[in-house]
């Protein structure tokens, strides 16, 4: 049976597709990246997949930052009244959780793995210029890992938050995001 959703309270076309569009890169940017770690250094490959990955993240950047626009301008979804509060908190936690890595983990990439001497053509189209990194570099590779692995435990949430309110409270919380659903 299709769940009915109250217009005023379910997000807009270009939020569904750019919340879909920014999940696919991001699982595309670890699935990329478990990849590459698999190859040799003097595999030809390895520069495809790191130019993939350093494209996608200026990418996810580009699309976050729309994301985000849109969000402040619209601001939040009513969540359904029959969260309790620490619901609420780890809901709101975890979608500013979700924007800050999803800012900082490409601006930390573009720090330490684009400079004079690894540059990039984003997807071959065009040059990208180095962030002047200082001292940051070794700070911003370090950050760049730990904070892949926030991204996976956030995701993880996410999914497993979706699902409590899909199988369990029964709400229409999920459906918010389905593009299919927000038709109907």
């Amino acid at each position: 049976m299709a769940m009915a959703i109250d217009r005023r309270s379910s997000y807009s076309r270009a939020a569904i597709t750019l919340h879909w569009l920014i999940a696919l890169a991001v699982i595309g940017q670890f699935l990329g990246i478990q990849y590459a770690e698999g190859l040799s250094r003097e595999d030809p490959a390895m520069a495809t997949v790191y130019m993939i990955h350093k494209s996608t993240g200026l990418t996810i950047l580009a699309l976050t930052l729309i994301r985000l626009f849109i969000r402040l301008r619209r601001g939040f979804i009513p969540l359904p009244q029959h969260m309790a509060g620490w619901e609420i908190v780890l809901a709101r936690g975890t979608h500013v959780a979700f924007y800050a890595l999803l800012l900082l983990m490409p601006l930390s990439g573009w720090i330490f793995g684009i400079s004079a001497d690894r540059g990039l053509d984003w997807y071959g189209i065009f040059p990208v210029p180095a962030l002047p990194a200082g001292g940051l570099a070794d700070a911003a590779h370090q950050f760049h890992e730990l904070g892949a692995w926030a991204l996976v435990i956030l995701f993880v949430l996410h999914v497993l938050g979706a699902l409590k309110h899909q199988f369990l409270d029964r709400d229409d919380v999920l459906a918010r995001m389905l593009p299919a659903a927000r038709r109907r």
